[in-house]
């Protein structure tokens, strides 16, 4: 089973481009056997519940990395585990934190093959709308990710 995961909160402009991106792919998919395709928000703990059990696992979210608006970084899984710092709250739990989390809770039953694409955001500021750099961004990676979705479903086909 693959899983496609977008990240974000959309009420923070470009913050909302993994949901919008996840949006985008299960219109072009249209629910391919195998394959989940959710909106986690900002629930780093969702993440890894929702990966438990899946071979193949894509996050999708916004980056702030100083690099031009719009850019698309593709990253394994593997280098962007983080360990979470110790906090009295759960929003502090972030999806790179569910990665290392739940490769130790779940061992093998979390997926190996992890891929997480980051799209830098111009602004993180209130509003509804993606940046016209991060809309071109999310059709680029929402492309990408429905021929991975496609190639997937080819081999287990």
């Amino acid at each position: 089973m693959m899983v496609v995961i977008g990240c974000g909160n959309l009420n923070r402009s470009d913050d909302g481009v993994g949901v919008a991106v996840a949006r985008c792919v299960s219109a072009l998919c249209n629910n391919p056997a195998g394959v989940k395709i959710i909106d986690a928000g900002t629930g780093g703990m969702e993440i890894m519940f929702q990966a438990r059990g899946a071979d193949h696992l894509v996050i999708i979210d916004a980056c702030m990395s100083g690099s031009e608006p719009g850019a698309v970084f593709e990253v394994p899984g593997a280098e962007l585990e983080a360990v979470n710092p110790p906090s009295f709250t759960l929003h502090d739990f972030r999806w790179d934190h569910a990665l290392y989390a739940g490769r130790r809770m779940f061992g093998d039953a979390f997926p190996r093959d992890v891929m997480a694409f980051l799209i830098e955001a111009k602004s993180l500021d209130y509003g509804l709308d993606l940046s016209p750099e991060a809309d071109r961004a999310a059709t680029i990676v929402a492309e990408r990710v429905a021929a991975l979705i496609e190639a997937h479903a080819g081999v287990t086909a």
